[in-house]
């Protein structure tokens, strides 16, 4: 089969290798697309932390089960699944406390062990969730990038009619901001750059606020008549996140999506003042897959916010540099085989 392997950082090449055999518990999975996260971006560059080299990237992944392993009992051979990407350990205190994309021994396809980026990938049973006919294979591939929004909108129990703010217009911000307008939020998307700002209007219809301006917060006050009931920031810098506090009114929500290697720092009578609740969102969970796809089966949410570019695995590797990483129109690309 061919493989699109990172071998070290600015160095992508196409191999090789034998088709994986399955375990028990594991499907073999023939690849349809895969989507590009930022993270395979990132290790292309090396500045991917806790990464190790080579890896084939790829954990945004959608395919059709073509064996199966004797120990599995509800994937079957012919039908397209999407992939939970992260594997949890099962017997942390995070996993028994149900929480498995807490887990503290987390691996993920295309991360911590081979992904995607080849024509066949090996998958636990456990891994897998079924794709219905109205959910194409692109859109399966991006439901992994949905659930991580949909996971931080549903840790917000967001209800209809609050004011939600999405600081952020990269995918998981205009995902979070999708989602939380399918749950009946009023919902504001700000970000520093107006072709992002822009993109949020055409694709998503929603009113829109430049986070650079010095008038920022009395805009976000004014647009909502009041601060944000929450605030979603999916940035992952360090000067917007500490900024958040001022967004929300008294007794508001933050939840931080993106994260940051820096530290934050809040002024502390403003934030205990506001009797701040604030929370960070990781990974996702089965719950979260079944919410995007059923969004999706509905028309409810499209991946059209956010997709405006395929690729063609068997020759986007070549200039996969050019092409996608240093690609600024790049929102979000989806690999198809």
């Amino acid at each position: 089969m061919k493989t699109l392997i990172c071998q070290e950082p600015h160095k992508i090449e196409y191999v090789e290798r034998s088709v994986p055999q399955i375990e028990p518990n594991e499907v073999l999975l023939k690849i349809n697309a895969v989507g590009i996260c930022g993270t395979d971006i990132h290790a292309f560059a090396g500045k991917q932390a806790f990464f190790s080299y080579p890896r084939v990237l790829g954990h945004e992944i959608s395919g059709t089960a073509t064996e199966i392993g004797v120990d599995v009992t509800t994937v079957f051979s012919g039908k397209r699944y999407s992939v939970i990407p992260a594997i949890a350990c099962g017997v942390c205190p995070a996993c028994i406390d149900e929480k498995p994309n807490c887990c503290e021994s987390i691996s993920l396809y295309g991360v911590h062990q081979d992904g995607g980026f080849s024509e066949y990938l090996a998958v636990r049973e456990s891994n897998l969730i079924e794709l219905p006919d109205s959910v194409s294979n692109s859109q399966g591939a991006l439901v992994e990038c949905f659930a991580i929004s949909a996971h931080a909108v549903r840790r917000a129990k967001i209800i209809e009619g609050e004011c939600a703010l999405v600081v952020g217009a990269g995918p998981i911000g205009l995902a979070a901001a999708a989602i939380a307008k399918a749950g009946g939020a009023e919902v504001i998307v700000a970000d520093v750059a107006e072709e992002r700002l822009q993109w949020a209007e055409s694709k998503l219809g929603l009113k829109t606020l430049n986070a650079s301006l010095e008038t920022y917060k009395a805009d976000v006050a004014a647009a909502f008549g009041k601060g944000a009931d929450v605030v979603f920031d999916a940035t992952g810098f360090d000067k917007s996140m500490s900024n958040a506090v001022n967004l929300i009114r008294n007794g508001g929500r933050l939840v931080f999506i993106g994260f940051t290697k820096g530290e934050l720092a809040f002024h502390n009578p403003t934030f205990h003042m506001k009797e701040t609740t604030l929370m960070s969102s990781r990974n996702a969970t089965r719950e979260d897959f079944e919410h995007v796809i059923e969004l999706m089966a509905s028309g409810a949410i499209s991946e059209n916010i956010m997709k405006n570019k395929e690729y063609d695995f068997h020759s986007f590797g070549l200039r996969y540099g050019e092409d996608v990483c240093q690609n600024k129109d790049l929102v979000k690309g989806v690999i198809t085989f």
